[in-house]
């Protein structure tokens, strides 16, 4: 409980057997946590007996995305503060504290993974897609006029229930565009947000997709092309109104 607000933390799970119950013993460690919430999305076979082993929530949708099972686990909690994380081991538990903090301030605070400083090694995030991420959020705080942003993807990041209203109506993804939609979402509705550093590690296993030079370029062509889309259609929903 932060504040008299209970907290629920929820993790999207597929491929990530091997890191889950230390991801969710080491997010539980804070003392700040009620609730736990793994949405099982076809997950490995063996990651149900993982979670098992510590006192988080198992929940089962057989729907593929991962926007999808996020959106379940919201959809199964009733936590005043929802926490958004990968039970990969790349993010550490102690930020939740920071996110908290910042929680009292802002509706919603995403993660930024482009900071120097906490970058662990091996994590990934190398100097073409730190650039990549950082030019690209500058793109969005721009075109939306929003407070400055430098990563368009991470997906450690927390919302209370205001925040979530403002863009849950409106965030169709269920693949992993989910995390970039929900960010344009919070510019396009006037969301309270702030962006803050988190620490990045590596992560446990091998990746679940973009792992390539080029398919990391793929990607970011995507999201280029799909930031201006919202941005267009933000602008033509003005003008018919």
């Amino acid at each position: 409980m932060w504040h008299r607000k209970t907290v629920a933390v929820i993790f999207p799970t597929y491929r990530e057997k091997d890191s889950i119950k230390d991801a969710i013993l080491e997010f539980d460690s804070t003392g700040f946590v009620d609730e736990i919430i793994v949405v099982d999305n076809n997950a490995q076979e063996g990651t149900g007996l993982e979670v098992k082993k510590t006192r988080a929530r198992l929940i089962k949708d057989n729907r593929q995305g991962y926007g999808r099972a996020i959106k379940t686990g919201i959809k199964n909690t009733k936590a005043d503060l929802l926490i958004i994380a990968e039970p990969d081991g790349a993010f550490e538990g102690k930020d939740v504290v920071k996110l908290l903090a910042y929680s009292d301030d802002f509706d919603t605070v995403f993660g930024s993974r482009t900071h120097v400083p906490l970058i662990h090694s091996g994590a990934g995030m190398h100097f073409l897609r730190r650039i990549l991420d950082v030019l690209l959020g500058k793109m969005i705080s721009i075109l939306f006029m929003s407070t400055t942003l430098t990563d368009v993807g991470c997906v450690l990041r927390l919302t209370n229930r205001r925040g979530w209203k403002k863009v849950s109506s409106e965030c169709k993804a269920d693949n992993a565009m989910f995390a970039t939609e929900w960010l344009l979402l919070a510019c396009k509705n006037n969301v309270k947000f702030i962006e803050i550093p988190v620490n990045f590690r590596s992560r446990v296993g091998r990746p679940q997709f973009n792992a390539t030079f080029f398919g990391q370029a793929i990607w970011g062509v995507r999201i280029f092309i799909y930031i201006w889309k919202v941005w267009f259609y933000a602008k033509l929903d003005r003008k018919l109104r």
